[in-house]
């Protein structure tokens, strides 16, 4: 991901925010086989480490990060966002990343601070 420099239009890049969230998610859970004991701890650390790499670009955005992991059981998962701001400059995305055993699904939400 590009780093900020100040004086560069703000924008938020989903494209980017998605290859970077689905990186983090695979740093974390991949090559791992669903755990009920370890949901809280993995759910935890994805939003850690995706907070983390967003903030480290030092780009003038507040950023909610959401996390659910689901074991693959046949069952439907459906998620919805809404939200109400600039679309000039703010943004979020939607990762979503599985194996054969579970299903994860992060989302991120960018509001551009203005000085």
């Amino acid at each position: 991901m590009e780093e900020y420099n100040p004086g560069d239009e703000v924008a938020f890049n989903a494209d980017e925010v998605n290859i970077s969230i689905k990186e983090c998610v695979e740093g974390v859970i991949g090559g791992t086989d669903y755990n009920q004991n370890k949901v809280n701890q993995w759910t935890a650390s994805i939003v850690e480490h995706s907070l983390t790499h967003l903030v480290k670009q030092g780009r003038p955005f507040k950023y909610i990060v959401n996390c659910a992991i689901m074991q693959k059981s046949g069952a439907g998962l459906h998620t919805a966002n809404s939200c109400y701001w600039d679309t000039t400059t703010d943004g979020s995305c939607t990762a979503r990343w599985e194996n054969r055993t579970m299903y994860c699904v992060v989302s991120v939400f960018a509001v551009a601070v203005m000085l």
